[in-house]
């Protein structure tokens, strides 16, 4: 069967402002760069960039901002058609920094914005059925009138053989378990939001997560933990971020343990993958060598770090 979009992209759109003085507190910024936000628009405009056809459902502010968002979507070849314009909420706001490799602050500006406007209404089985996925972002779980919406996204889904993704997008501050300041804490452990990302899971084909995703949504500070638990809940393929080191992507059973293999990904001239190269222990920080002489491509990229039993990675290219 043939689909119009690959992926419907649900939840966060927002203006990430970020502060130019990179190393410096966000209290010391002096000026900042615009950007597109939210977890769901950005993984739209990765799709596009991909070559995929990815929808954006969401909704925006009747401002400046808002037509911000919806111009860059279309600009990155996403869909828009279903980004409605809120008559009476703000597109969402987001201040951000990079003080160091371990500090990133950021202070959300939500509350009542537009895309936690998102309901049922927004759209309708014909939609929801003209693409082969449909990715939620957890966010629109915490709140009652988008958790509705994305139950009803996801019964349409089933009915229409569309997949169903859950990107588990914790932010600790959106369900209001820190002060509104603390949007930059990645984890607090919530029964109650354990319960509600479970809820859902087990009639999702696909969970992506960091590692603080995966221990809220299997209740567990224990990796291995928290990835059982989800599997007892659902087949679905797991995928766990790792940042810089790719991902591991869980088809089955959950492994005893991690047993990770440092590797370079080979590229010819054209780009086109050829093969692996092993590194030895010392060599896993490695940085990747630089493409051969005249190639914009080939070469070698890494570390890699893949998990044989088990499991197998997507590297971020």
């Amino acid at each position: 069967m043939s689909r119009t979009f690959d992926v419907i992209c649900m939840g966060r759109a927002a203006v990430d402002l970020y502060g130019d003085q990179v190393g410096g507190r966000l209290e010391d910024m002096q000026s900042f760069s615009k950007y597109l936000g939210g977890s769901p628009a950005n993984t739209a405009v990765g799709i596009a960039r991909l070559g995929l056809r990815p929808a954006m459902l969401t909704r925006v502010g009747d401002e400046h901002n808002g037509r911000f968002v919806r111009e860059t979507l279309a600009a990155e070849g996403v869909d828009t058609s279903h980004v409605t314009t809120d008559p009476k909420r703000l597109t969402a706001l987001v201040f951000l920094g990079i003080q160091d490799r371990q500090t990133f602050p950021l202070v959300f500006y939500r509350d009542n914005c537009a895309d936690m406007g998102l309901d049922a209404g927004d759209f309708d089985g014909a939609f929801i059925a003209s693409a082969t996925a449909l990715l939620l972002s957890g966010t629109h779980l915490s709140q009652a009138r988008t958790h509705a919406a994305c139950r009803a996204a996801m019964a349409l889904a089933r009915q229409h053989g569309t997949r169903i993704v859950l990107d588990i997008d914790y932010r600790p501050v959106l369900w209001g378990l820190t002060s509104p300041g603390m949007g930059e804490q990645r984890f607090v452990a919530s029964d109650n939001v354990t319960a509600h990302l479970q809820s859902v899971i087990s009639e999702c084909d696909l969970v992506v997560g960091t590692e603080e995703e995966i221990h809220i949504a299997g209740g567990s500070t224990d990796t291995l933990q928290a990835l059982r638990r989800l599997r007892s809940l659902t087949a679905a393929l797991l995928v766990l971020k790792r940042g810089p080191m790719g991902c591991v992507a869980f088809e089955g059973a959950i492994p005893v343990a991690f047993a990770f293999q440092a590797v370079q990904l080979v590229f010819d001239e054209s780009g086109e993958f050829l093969t692996t190269q092993q590194l030895a222990p010392g060599d896993a920080a490695a940085r990747a060598l630089p493409p051969a002489a005249g190639s914009p491509h080939s070469g070698t990229r890494g570390p890699v770090f893949l998990e044989p039993r088990g499991a197998f990675v997507r590297v971020p290219q």
